[in-house]
Parts: C-alpha cells; sequence; structure tokens
C-alpha cells in the first residue's frame, strides 16, 4: 500500500479552508486521495479529513506539521497529522466476559485491525492461554477495592512500557479513575451494554426484559470521568420481543456490543474520528 498522511483539521468555518489546504498539498506534489468535511451549523465549527499519498512529496514527513503551521494559524486550525504506515499500539483492557476480546483478537488476527495489539491486560487469568497461543503479551492484573491504587498504578506501568495510542475495555468490568482517563484522553474506548443513556447499572438486560422493552442496544463511546458519558463514536439497535427471554437479548446485545466496539476501534484507528466538546464527527471509511 503506498503511505498516506492523514490531516484531522476542525475550525471555525469560514471561506476558503478548503482551497487553502488542497493548495499547501499541490503545492508540495502532494496527490489527495480522500478528502470529506462537515460544517457543524449550530457551533458554526468547519471539519475536513483529509488524505494525501506521501510518495514523491516534497516535505518529509516530520517536517509536514511545520510546514502546514502558517495555514492552520490563518484558520485557527487545530490539526491532528496521522501516518497510515505507522500503526496505533493497542492495548485491550478484559474482565471475564470473552465476547468482545475474542472478536478484537480474531480481527487482529486475520489482519482487519490495522493496528500493532501490544499487550491483553485482565483483571482475571481467564484468557492468558489464548493469548499466549496468538503471541500477545498478557498482563493478569487482579484487582480488589482495597487495592485498586496499586492495581491502577501497575496498570499504567504496563501501559507505558509497551508505548500503548490507544486502550480499548472490552467488556472490563472495573470503573477507571480520573488518573487513569487522564493518562489517555479520548484515546480509552468503551463499549457499553445499552443505547446511551438507558438501564444504567448491573444486569441491563434483566432491566430491559422486566421493562419489556422493543429495542435494545449497544454504545461504544471514549471514556471520560463522568461515567458512561462520554463522546459517543458509534451505537447500534436490534429489535426485541415479548418472545425473547433473558438469554435471548443477552444474545441478541453480546452481538451488537462486538460488532459496535469493533467499528468504534476501526474508525479510531482509521483516524477518521474528530472529537469535539461531547461529541464527536466520524468520517466514512
Amino acid at each position: 500500500m503506498t503511505p498516506t498522511a492523514v490531516m484531522l483539521l476542525s475550525c471555525p468555518d469560514q471561506q476558503g479552508v478548503v482551497a487553502a489546504t488542497a493548495a499547501f498539498i499541490a503545492a508540495h506534489d502532494g496527490n489527495i486521495v480522500h478528502a470529506e468535511q462537515h460544517v457543524d451549523p449550530v457551533e458554526g465549527v468547519f471539519f475536513q479529513r483529509v488524505e494525501f499519498e506521501l510518495d514523491d512529496f516534497g516535505v518529509a514527513r516530520d517536517e509536514i506539521a511545520t510546514e502546514f503551521a502558517p495555514v492552520a494559524e490563518r484558520f485557527g486550525m487545530r490539526v491532528d497529522l496521522r501516518f497510515t504506515d505507522e500503526p496505533l499500539r493497542l492495548a485491550i483492557l478484559a474482565s471475564r466476559h470473552p465476547h468482545c476480546l475474542y472478536d478484537l483478537l480474531t480481527r487482529w488476527r486475520t489482519g482487519e485491525l490495522h493496528t500493532d495489539l501490544r499487550v491483553v491486560i485482565a483483571n482475571h487469568p481467564d484468557h492468558a492461554g489464548l493469548c499466549e497461543h496468538l503471541g500477545v503479551p498478557y498482563e493478569y492484573l487482579p484487582v480488589t477495592p482495597e487495592t485498586k491504587r496499586e492495581q491502577e498504578t501497575r496498570m499504567l506501568e504496563v501501559l507505558g512500557h509497551h508505548d500503548v495510542d490507544l486502550v480499548v475495555l472490552a467488556r472490563y468490568m472495573q470503573i477507571l479513575s480520573p488518573v487513569m482517563i487522564d493518562a489517555y484522553p479520548h484515546r480509552i474506548i468503551n463499549i457499553h451494554h445499552s443505547f446511551l443513556p438507558a438501564f444504567v447499572g448491573a444486569n441491563p438486560y434483566r432491566q430491559a426484559h422486566d421493562r419489556g422493552v422493543k429495542l435494545i442496544g449497544a454504545t461504544a463511546h471514549y471514556a471520560t470521568t463522568q461515567l458512561d458519558e462520554g463522546p459517543i463514536i458509534d451505537q447500534e439497535t436490534v429489535r426485541v420481543s415479548h418472545r425473547d427471554d433473558v438469554g435471548g437479548l443477552t444474545r441478541k446485545g453480546r452481538d451488537l456490543e462486538t460488532t459496535v466496539l469493533a467499528r468504534a476501534v476501526r474508525a479510531h484507528l482509521g483516524h477518521r474520528v474528530l472529537v469535539y466538546g461531547r461529541k464527536t464527527v466520524v468520517f466514512e471509511g
């Protein structure tokens, strides 16, 4: 694959932003292969994802941000520059529920997720054998209410040792502290077992069954210090009926969780997500 650069841009909506960005790339013999933009008319904010080939580009990749700085300053842009041949380094956090973890491992192993999977961290030993079989380092870090601070300190050490860019909570059944979340702002993706906001707390499918719901869902979002309130990346629902018992709802919910989490992770790895405030812009894949 031809290596490409991706610029994720946001700035106040104004004339000339698209033209100036394209002109910068063209002036250095670049070839744009994808470009997509969005304007939030309420907030008056412009967003763009532009991807261009690096072969024959007239600026070295480590100098692109500096060369583009005058354009960014002119329009008050926030710029995030990525390179598609530099896969993000990933860590997955898991507990006992296997479905999201196993799904991500399968997608990674088959090449569907373009990432450098560095480590799986779990507070139970259940998945060590599978990770060993796949050649993925597995860190078993048990936790109790009394040892939570020490466990998170060790977790941060492991993530730092592996130089992790992105953390995915594959049904990791522990609430992360603000210290942990602040270490990876908008770089921790969580899967929530409902179409937020609904049925907060334990045993959501029992709650759904008891309420006789006709839709269940799943939500993938960035973790923030406000529990389950982070910017949403992806969501999906499925219809259910009075014929679905708790087991049936759980099976359908798990299918949704794996699909929605994988889509959210793929979007982040593909440099297609821009966060602003409590919302996201997710560009097409």
